[in-house]
């Protein structure tokens, strides 16, 4: 279960526990720590020489001393550098009292090519942006460009938010303990860390969930258990049916792009639902989607009771104005035995803006569909203006604000996307890619999350999944990839999953 992160005052209740459960107590945690950070360089960087090791006056300078120590009994070559006294009596003092390696000022680190630098300053709990000769030995350190691994997080990174306060170490390599943390994840702090590895220090899997933690990492290992398999009997609409609304004439792709997708992630039925104006243009592209004429609230009704479908994908090049938002709230005020979920997308977000109250009221009716919103930064804005505001929040607890608020699994898009659920639930993405930073490729998602929905998984799990599913195919695509190619590119990433 190592998909789970802990925040930092989740990670402190996790070490206070397993403090109190014994036999290991505050000191022989450090101990454990230090030692995994104390292998990593022996490990990587053994013809480093010498190791700096900087030390703060915390726990993190006390994993430090740790380091130093064993470091120097391995015969390494070390030089100590601490801002800062740990405070009498606690772990970080009984781990310096330990540390043979004489201490010297900060002030006079300097490091030199062919050393390492192993960050002990400040871990994942920092609040407060760096300054003066912390500031400095950042810099010292880039430009004298030796590498540096970092204990717990790179100082500089909140592990909460993933915030780069003042300034940051930038770590080839971050050896973190138990979880990993949401700085770790979170640009941009996720860009300071280099590779994160989690070293076992005896905190229990039942110790990390009675922290109360809500927030993971997006992992197949969690979600796969529920992801959709067709029955031996299975035919075409119990496999799912999506039915996507297309743009006018000019704006036909996008719903194309999300009906592909929507196929090829699984959906039995895929329907276009296009004006009149655009049937010949939809018409020239489709072969097994089906379409079918729409060219107002009482055809999709009609449709919606002869059919159906499980899910609707709602927004992709309808346009932004207030009468898209308004269709939208339509289909909600029906949706009652019509369709289950609705995912809404793009446009389909910003014309809602126009009527936000409206929306928020109708997503809390009794009988309102199963809500996904897929908003990039600017859309999320749109229609959240008061939380994108806050700078206080976390893009994570933006996202939970939001979720809360629309009632609505959201998929706060982005190359660290996180997805939240209204009960407060929330993974945050890590297999992004920036091949994704192409026109068309959020339309491909909310294909694939109406899909996955339409067959049955539950809309957080389904919208988990269809953010990895969706990063993992522009990966094995590589570059040159268009939002075209991902459809297809599903094939392989669907057909691993249902093994």
């Amino acid at each position: 279960m190592a998909f789970e992160l802990l925040t930092p005052d989740e990670m402190a209740e996790a070490d206070r526990l397993t403090i109190g459960a014994g036999p290991v107590d505050g000191i022989g945690l450090m101990r454990r720590a230090g030692g995994a950070v104390a292998d990593l360089v022996l490990s990587r960087f053994a013809s480093a020489h010498p190791v700096h090791v900087l030390c703060g006056p915390g726990n993190n300078g006390g994993d430090g001393y740790v380091v130093a120590r064993l470091l120097v009994e391995s015969g390494v070559a070390v030089r100590l550098f601490a801002t800062g006294v740990p405070r009498a009596g606690s772990d970080a003092a009984l781990a310096a009292a330990e540390c043979p390696v004489a201490v010297e000022p900060l002030s006079a680190f300097a490091p030199e090519p062919g050393s390492l630098v192993v960050d002990a300053l400040y871990g994942a709990g920092l609040s407060k942006p760096l300054a003066g000769e912390v500031l400095a030995a950042v810099a010292r350190t880039v430009e004298a460009g030796v590498p540096v691994v970092a204990v717990d997080l790179p100082s500089g990174v909140s592990g909460a938010t993933g915030e780069v306060l003042g300034g940051a170490f930038k770590a080839a390599v971050t050896v973190t303990f138990a979880r990993k943390k949401p700085g770790h994840l979170l640009f941009p702090g996720r860009a300071h860390c280099g590779e994160v590895i989690v070293a076992d220090i005896g905190i229990s899997d039942a110790t990390v969930v009675a922290t109360g933690m809500r927030c993971l990492e997006n992992d197949p290992a969690w979600w796969r258990p529920l992801f959709p398999s067709p029955a031996n009997d299975a035919h075409k609409y119990s496999r799912g049916h999506v039915a996507v609304f297309s743009g006018g004439v000019a704006a036909t792709g996008a719903a194309r792009l999300s009906a592909m997708a929507a196929a090829r992630a699984g959906a039995g039925a895929v329907t276009v639902l296009s004006p009149g104006s655009a049937l010949a243009a939809n018409a020239a592209h489709l072969t097994s989607i089906i379409l079918r004429r729409c060219d107002g609230l009482e055809d999709a009704l009609a449709f919606l009771d002869a059919r159906t479908p499980a899910a609707l994908v709602y927004g992709p090049g309808l346009g932004p104005e207030a009468e898209v938002g308004r269709f939208a709230l339509g289909l909600m005020s029906h949706a009652s035995g019509r369709f289950g979920a609705l995912v809404l997308d793009a446009d389909g977000i910003t014309s809602l803006s126009h009527q936000r109250v409206s929306f928020f009221e109708a997503a809390r009716r009794p009988k309102a569909p199963v809500l996904v919103l897929t908003p990039h930064h600017g859309e999320f804005g749109r229609l959240f203006p008061d939380i994108a505001g806050d700078p206080s929040l976390s893009k994570v607890e933006r996202a939970r604000a939001a979720a809360a608020k629309a009632n609505a699994v959201i998929v706060y898009k982005g190359p660290d996307t996180v997805i939240a659920a209204p009960d407060g639930r929330a993974a945050i993405n890590s297999n992004g890619t920036p091949l994704l930073a192409t026109a068309g490729s959020g339309d491909v998602l909310s294909g694939i999350v109406a899909a996955l929905v339409a067959q049955a998984m539950p809309a957080f799990e389904a919208a988990c999944a269809a953010v990895w599913m969706h990063a993992e195919a522009a990966r094995r695509f590589g570059p040159g990839l268009i939002a075209e190619d991902l459809p297809l590119a599903l094939r392989e990433v669907v057909a691993g999953l249902s093994r």
